[in-house]
């Protein structure tokens, strides 16, 4: 059938324009999400492995007669690290959530086990260690994991309407605390309550259950500052490091030559001068010292840019979710590497107080390390059901 050239323009301005209805994410775009997490996962906690040798290899050298002894661990760790990662990652994270109660148990047995003597191991006054005979392991670097676990698992099912739900999230979660807080480590309590709180907000908690639980932490704190007195004397060092300068305020006022000898571009890879014996802990929980002080201003921001875009990443993985239990779990892990790279970087910049949480992907410490690359192998598990992958994805 054919129409004149005044037919044809009239049909077209009588056409009614349908809508565009947004389509889902594709394929690619998951598969895409799924190589920059891999890609910065990776990049982030080689880089890390520079870093450690830099910031280690004379100490390394003086105490075990090998330049290399922290590096090697913690390659040990990335290797560890990276097949976890990727074992995980074909995890369907439904099966994770049907052993909540068993990654929970194993959360507060490990914590648990801490304080059975000879296997416990202490260092500096605190007992955070587990004794392996051929390696040693951090439960609280698992805990905080094992927690968002149960917590994602819980919220999905029953959410937080009823006071009762608020004791049960809110009730493991400090238990999990008061272990920690027990051996001391009042950093990694810290970030446990803050990321306890962060769940309960994600998973919809009122504003009034809320501060019902928010206003006795905020008073317990204070106390709990007292009750300690070398928790004291690091508030005291925090606010005025030169009142002691070759006491509690020494790392941090060495922190601080690190990174104003920087300047903008450093001094230079493994040029460093903190690293011989002025800076305690200068290959974890103060590595960004150094790496400030070698890369300077402008290498610093990098590095915090990769965790940032990491971080990003991993909340759009959160938002690509297709169920709420895979939403919260990646949100969950997420913000544990959110909230301890920020407090670490707090701290050594003189933000907030000084206490040792290491940096995420960098610092030296297997356990860490492996916990950290297994949690982002579980955002793959997410990513890839988002996008379909599983033969069994409709199975949980």
């Amino acid at each position: 059938m054919h129409y004149s050239k005044n037919t044809v323009l009239a049909l077209k301005k009588d056409r009614v324009k349908q809508p565009s209805v947004p389509s889902s994410p594709s394929q690619r775009e998951y598969r895409l999400l799924a190589i920059k997490l891999i890609v910065l996962t990776i990049g982030i906690s080689l880089f890390g492995l520079v870093m450690i040798y830099s910031a280690s290899s004379y100490v390394a050298k003086k105490n075990f007669g090998d330049a290399f002894y922290y590096v090697k661990k913690q390659g040990v760790a990335l290797f560890l690290g990276t097949a976890a990662m990727f074992a995980l990652s074909k995890v369907n994270p439904g099966k994770i959530k049907k052993l909540r109660y068993v990654i929970l148990a194993v959360s507060f047995a490990l914590l648990l086990i801490i304080f059975i003597p000879g296997v416990g191991v202490e260092s500096y006054g605190a007992r955070r260690w587990i004794n392996l005979g051929f390696m040693t392991i951090q439960p609280s670097e698992i805990a905080k994991f094992g927690y968002v676990v149960f917590a994602s698992s819980y919220i999905s099912e029953k959410g937080i309407r009823r006071f009762r739900d608020l004791l049960i999230v809110g009730g493991v979660g400090l238990a999990m605390c008061v272990l920690i807080m027990l051996e001391p480590n009042m950093s990694i309590t810290m970030c446990v309550l803050s990321v306890m709180l962060f769940m309960l907000v994600v998973g919809g908690i009122e504003i009034k259950k809320l501060l019902i639980l928010a206003l006795p932490l905020a008073l317990a704190i204070p106390l709990l500052i007292i009750l300690e007195p070398y928790r004291l004397k690091r508030l005291t060092a925090f606010l005025d490091p030169w009142a002691s300068p070759k006491a509690e305020g020494y790392q941090l006022i060495q922190s601080y030559y690190a990174l104003c000898r920087g300047g903008f571009f450093g001094v230079g890879l493994f040029g460093s001068r903190q690293k011989y014996l002025f800076l305690p802990f200068a290959e974890s929980d103060f590595i960004f010292s150094v790496i400030g002080e070698e890369l300077g201003l402008f290498g610093a921001l990098l590095v915090m840019a990769a965790f940032g875009t990491l971080v990003y990443y991993g909340f759009l993985t959160a938002v690509k979710a297709r169920d709420r239990y895979d939403s919260l779990l990646a949100a969950g892990i997420t913000s544990v590497i959110a909230v301890q790279t920020t407090v670490n970087l707090a701290v050594v910049t003189g933000c907030i107080p000084p206490t040792g949480l290491p940096l995420p992907f960098v610092s030296a410490g297997g356990s860490s390390l492996v916990s950290f690359m297994s949690a982002v192998g579980v955002l793959l598990a997410v990513n890839r059901k988002g996008g379909n992958f599983y033969s069994d994805n409709h199975k949980m």
